[in-house]
């Protein structure tokens, strides 16, 4: 059920939360969360454990029903009277696959397209298998397979039903980084088929590298944006410039640059310049360490990675430091 070209030429998204809300008694486990994710999108979901995360892919999966608000799954509103067919177009992989150990591969995946009353059953497993590589192990039990290859297993039975939106809850954890690095190759190629990928992940690599998009959730999304959004609206922007030896007046080599608007040294012995354009502080600041005869060994914009916004964010977060 992967959407048309017409549906993303379009402009429909996949997914829209708007104020979703879900309560258990007195315990909010999220509120007020809104995102819409698009078709084809890799969206990762991220947050310190109790943020709430698995909980609204539940919710969002129909498996629990919200408090308040309101979300599009699928194209379909999220309400009781959508949820099987919401169920048709979705699939949800959990962090533990939860196979059947003493059955093979293939059966595990019989007995799930039986359980989902899925037409054409055995062309869709060998579709699935063929998918995640495990073609040649169909007929060994789950219980003699690695972690790595349980979860390519978990992950077939998720595509069975080829769904238009896929929910990955962790779907690397515990795993080393060879078996975490296929599944990120399959999440690849199932973005390139045009799937939508829901990812809830502990990894910060991991989602810099796979997804799109990103919300930092903590009860409730406090960002959503590209990774290089967040990190320009978290971090100004910096060059980093590195000499063989201190500079003998840095004040008068690196203030009143072209672009650059204060500078200081850190411990490591770094100039870091903050600069309004490093394209246009960059050449200034070279030419200026020449005319100074300064050895200079290296000067680059600052990299600042999506686990730096991450931090950044939730040591911020009053909620974050007393969970």
């Amino acid at each position: 059920m992967v959407p048309s070209p017409d549906a993303r030429a379009r402009g429909t998204a996949a997914l829209v939360a708007e104020g979703l809300t879900k309560r258990f008694g007195a315990r909010t486990a999220f509120e007020e969360v809104s995102f819409s994710v698009d078709h084809g999108e890799v969206f990762g979901f991220l947050g310190p454990n109790g943020a709430g995360k698995t909980t609204t892919v539940r919710t969002l999966g129909t498996l629990l029903t919200p408090s308040a608000g309101s979300a599009t799954v699928a194209g379909l509103p999220l309400t009781a009277d959508n949820g099987v067919e919401i169920r048709r177009r979705i699939a949800i992989m959990p962090e533990s696959p939860g196979l059947y150990l003493r059955l093979s591969v293939a059966e595990n995946l019989a007995f799930f397209a039986g359980l989902y009353e899925l037409p054409d059953a055995r062309e869709r497993i060998t579709r699935a298998l063929r998918a995640v590589n495990l073609v040649d192990r169909a007929d060994e039990t789950c219980r003699s397979l690695s972690k790595g290859l349980r979860q390519r297993v978990g992950l077939a039975r998720a595509l069975l039903s080829d769904p238009q939106v896929l929910f990955l809850d962790e779907p690397t954890s515990g795993l080393d980084p060879v078996a975490a690095g296929v599944v990120h190759d399959l999440i690849d190629g199932l973005r390139k088929r045009g799937v939508t990928i829901f990812l809830t992940t502990h990894r910060l690599a991991e989602a810099e590298r796979l997804c799109d998009r990103v919300a930092i959730m903590n009860t409730t999304v406090r960002l959503v944006g590209r990774p290089d959004e967040l990190r320009e609206r978290l971090f100004a922007r910096s060059l980093e410039i590195k000499t063989r030896e201190p500079l003998a007046d840095p004040e008068r080599v690196l203030s009143g640059l072209a672009g650059v608007e204060s500078w200081q040294r850190s411990a490591d012995g770094t100039y870091v310049l903050t600069v309004t354009d490093p394209d246009l502080a960059a050449p200034a600041a070279a030419r200026a360490l020449v005319a100074a005869d300064a050895d200079l060994l290296s000067l680059s914009p600052s990299r600042h990675t999506l686990e730096d916004v991450y931090l950044q964010l939730i040591d911020t977060d009053v909620e974050a430091q007393t969970r």
